[in-house]
């Protein structure tokens, strides 16, 4: 037997890494069968038949024409894509590449126009009164007598229609209707000419692909929800086992609540891979169990994330971690030191010379700068101001009302640091509590000296990192520069 485990969504917006819930969980489902050696595939099936349900805030009002018509048959609202399904889809699907998920992707649209779904098209329509009564029954609703699972797509107004269905032609495939714009046609469904509302749509599609495995979001999984009526269509329509839930919780939006593309609440895939490592994407998703919410933080919040990450990195064992990597992993440097070293560095060349001081591996510059761009990226967008800094290109003018006392006790710290054989940073660092204790005053004196004739601010970056990163010659000419001021 193969699994089969599906998963999908409808690209009416951009696809925000709440979404990518759902893909994600669905890959490291299939990841774990094949792990077992199970014979496994996964499906990603693109809803771009659906209609636009309204002018989304992040569109123009010019888009209240095409209201109701597929958004595959949309204008793109950049012009750079075939329909405005393609403007959403593209950088998502690229960003699965990225993030190592490989599906076989499935367009409704192609599917529905090629007549792969005619077979299971003419069953719903054949039993239309049976599946009636489920929706009835399970969902609680009450639906007209003359209700149909098909909507055509109305040849006057182009759109997906609610439409009465006068007539259906078995052998030829087609159907009569009468739309609510008041025009009266025919549809072929062999040739896409409409769709199965959703409720039959999703459990025809578990018949059609042989599914055994989808996760779907909680409003879903309700009593009486789509979930548990396609269970019963599924299986008295199509004679088919519906697949196991995987049902998943929200990703929120720390401080703004869960995402939606329709009210502009969102941190899409692609904007999260410009700042984060696509395996410590994969890790949010996979450290916290499906039926658990997530409360994401881009912010100071995505440094806490990385940290951990590189902690389960390198202890390598972890099931989490496991289901994190993807299929190359790119040179890391610890995050919180590339945010210190980006913020010294001017350009590229002088971040690799900041590594390299502090001993890393920039044998694979390509990935280390990669890396860095990411870290720009966050500071741009993301950072909270306490992480931010910049080194003055002269000694602040701040550090002369810096007390006598701590000013010696920093002139001792630079002797401190001529005296060091090598330029580590934990020596470095720990020197400053050696010297604290030696002169008689509160480690954080120093700490703050030292932050002020570099940054003109007092806080920064871990100091022993942050100076291990500048390099021995420019902080030995800035603090014997501020050395003066006790003379």
């Amino acid at each position: 037997m193969v699994h089969r485990v599906a998963t999908g969504i409808t690209p009416s917006g951009p696809i925000h890494i709440g979404n990518m819930r759902e893909v994600l969980t669905g890959d490291m489902v299939y990841k774990a069968l094949r792990d077992r050696g199970v014979q496994a595939e996964l499906l990603y099936v693109a809803d771009d038949f659906d209609p636009l349900r309204k002018v989304y805030p992040f569109l123009p009002e010019s888009y209240a024409e095409y209201v109701g018509r597929p958004i595959s048959d949309i204008p793109c609202p950049c012009g750079d894509h075939v329909s405005y399904a393609a403007h959403f889809l593209s950088p998502f699907l690229s960003a699965l590449k990225e993030l190592d998920i490989t599906p076989r992707v499935f367009f409704s649209s192609r599917e529905y126009r090629t007549g792969a779904y005619t077979a299971e098209i003419a069953a719903a329509m054949s039993h239309a009164a049976e599946i009636r009564r489920i929706l009835e029954r399970v969902s609680g609703r009450t639906m007209p007598a003359d209700w149909s699972p098909f909507y055509p797509v109305c040849s006057v107004c182009k759109k997906i229609s609610q439409a009465r269905i006068l007539e259906h032609d078995l052998v030829r495939h087609m159907v009569r209707y009468r739309c609510a714009c008041g025009n009266e046609g025919t549809a072929d469904y062999a040739k896409g000419e409409g769709k199965l509302v959703w409720r039959v749509d999703w459990p025809m599609r578990w018949a059609h692909f042989g599914i055994t495995v989808e996760p779907f979001g909680k409003d879903h999984a309700t009593a009486g929800g789509s979930y548990d009526t396609g269970k019963e269509i599924v299986r008295k329509v199509y004679h088919c086992d519906p697949p196991h839930p995987v049902v998943y919780e929200w990703i929120s939006l720390k401080g703004r609540g869960a995402m939606h593309s329709s009210k502009g609440v969102v941190v899409t895939i692609n904007e999260m891979l410009e700042i984060v490592p696509p395996d410590v994407l994969r890790y949010l998703i996979a450290r916290s169990k499906p039926e658990k919410a997530i409360d994401f933080d881009p912010g100071i919040g995505l440094t806490s994330l990385i940290d951990e990450y590189d902690r389960v990195s390198h202890e390598g064992s972890s099931r989490e971690f496991q289901l994190s990597k993807v299929a190359s992993i790119p040179t890391r440097i610890p995050f919180r030191h590339m945010v210190t070293v980006v913020q010294i560095a001017h350009n590229d060349r002088g971040v690799l010379q900041c590594l390299a001081r502090s001993g890393y591996d920039i044998s694979r510059a390509e990935n280390v700068l990669a890396q860095a761009e990411r870290v720009r990226a966050w500071l741009r967008k993301y950072a909270p101001d306490q992480v931010k800094f910049s080194v003055k290109d002269q000694l602040p003018a701040r550090l002369k009302e810096v007390p006598r006392k701590d000013l010696e006790a920093l002139r001792s710290y630079t002797e401190f640091l001529e005296r060091m054989e090598g330029w580590g940073a934990e020596e470095i660092h720990n020197g400053v509590y050696e010297v604290a204790k030696a002169e008689g005053v509160d480690p954080k004196q120093i700490f703050e000296a030292v932050y002020l004739a570099f940054l003109g601010q007092h806080r920064g970056p871990r100091l022993g990192w942050f100076l291990e990163a500048l390099g021995r010659d420019a902080v030995m000419r800035r603090l014997h520069e501020a050395g003066i001021l006790c003379v």
